[in-house]
């Protein structure tokens, strides 16, 4: 390992490094930041490493898998940092990636904003307002209605405990001008959603031609603001809606890319919260599944090329694949009912896993990996993302995994 001083903080990286002047000891405390190149488009801009092994393939999906990874000789500094959890990867190929070095870490309650106040956004609303007190400040709401968004404030202002009138954050209308005057921005927006009855299959792909023209817009805005908080995309499709906010605002006026705008850490789609849950659901009412409830993972998108597994331990592909396909298919029950499948996403995608993101613990959202937006267990920390590292992801999974991941990157 190489060591370097430079502007004030320590980099390590595994090969030697030019441009940071002379080599310098190992630190004994403090963070360390790796230097891990990894392109300045399709690269992550940082990450917390949890595996020497992810000094070199921390880009890839292998990063989930410590069976997978290479063997490093990290030397003393670099495996106490790891297992001290201060030891952050940064890629050096993207544009600013300096600024990371200086970078604050989150304190205190956030702002959340939230845009479009329909069905989900007010749904996920109601579950941030009674469930948010201890790490929201406040939450601003817009929506292209502002007779709905009035409602919503009149609505969430009259929810209140008894003489404990400042235990949920204060709902405000906010203006579109001022939407990333906030430490979170959750994008709910959606246009053209099929109606029940109709005849459409893969409802989210349907959705995507025109949710992707409105997140371009408010990605532009973004950057404009030079936003620096977590963008949430929770309109589907999610996962090809986070890789658009994130390409989108790193574009100039002409379209080029200039890595000026978000970081790939700053978006994070929330689409798998609600699918891990349905997989529970069914889990709990068929014997044959149950091992998914103390053994299960899910990864992936929301909806085509999801993986559930039943166990990573004791994993079972005929099994797994029939979890999968009733909790892909879930939504389409709900249809079927005659009702659209908006409530248990909009809270378990949306407002619960928006808490346990803020509350820095470990939940289903998408974070960029191998070029997308891909669904993990993950968790923020000190040291930037963590995505679960397992000790080995079955053959078979893992083929499920990067099948995920191709598919995705079809689409975007």
């Amino acid at each position: 390992m190489y060591y370097y001083s430079y502007r004030g903080h320590s980099l390590v990286s595994p090969v030697p490094a030019g441009g940071f002047g002379p080599e310098t000891p190992p630190p004994a405390a403090g963070p360390i930041f790796a230097l891990v190149p990894g392109g300045p488009v399709l690269g992550r801009g940082s990450f917390k490493v949890t595996h020497p092994g992810q000094l070199i393939v921390g880009h890839t999906l292998e990063a989930l898998d410590a069976s997978r990874l290479p063997a490093v000789e990290a030397g003393q500094a670099v495996r106490q940092a790891i297992a001290q959890g201060r030891l952050t990867a940064v890629n050096p190929d993207r544009a600013g990636w300096e600024t990371l070095l200086d970078a604050p870490a989150p304190a205190g309650k956030r702002r959340v904003n939230i845009l479009a106040i329909g069905d989900v956004g007010s749904t996920l609303l109601t579950g941030l307002k009674l469930l948010g007190g201890d790490v929201i400040s406040s939450i601003g709401i817009c929506d292209l209605s502002e007779q709905a968004a009035a409602r919503w404030e009149f609505e969430m202002g009259q929810v209140s405990l008894p003489w404990d009138y400042s235990s949920f954050p204060e709902v405000e209308v906010v203006s579109p001008q001022a939407l990333f005057d906030c430490d979170v921005f959750v994008f709910v927006a959606s246009k053209g959603i099929p109606p029940v009855g109709s005849q459409v299959r893969d409802v989210r792909m349907y959705q995507f031609e025109n949710n992707a023209k409105i997140v371009r817009h408010y990605a532009r805005l973004a950057r404009a603001a030079k936003f620096q908080g977590l963008w949430c995309a929770v309109s589907d499709p999610v996962d090809p809606l986070a890789k658009t906010a994130y390409l989108e605002s790193n574009r100039d006026e002409q379209g080029n890319w200039d890595g000026l705008g978000l970081r790939p850490e700053q978006v994070q789609g929330f689409g798998l919260g609600v699918m891990n849950a349905r997989a529970a659901y069914f889990a709990k009412r068929d014997r044959r599944f149950a091992s998914f409830l103390t053994e299960g993972r899910s990864f992936g998108p929301h909806g085509t090329g999801l993986c559930i597994a039943n166990s990573i331990e004791h994993y079972d592909e005929a099994l797994s694949q029939e979890l999968t396909q009733l909790t892909v298919t879930a939504n389409l029950k709900m249809r079927e009912m005659g009702f659209k499948p908006y409530v248990a996403p909009a809270l378990s995608s949306g407002a619960l896993s928006l808490l346990l993101t803020l509350r820095g613990e470990w939940h289903c959202g998408s974070v960029f990996l191998d070029g997308v937006y891909l669904g993990v267990k993950n968790r923020f920390t000190p040291a930037g993302v963590e995505t679960e590292l397992l000790p080995h992801i079955p053959e078979q999974l893992f083929g499920h995994i990067r099948e995920a991941a191709e598919h995705l990157k079809q689409v975007l």
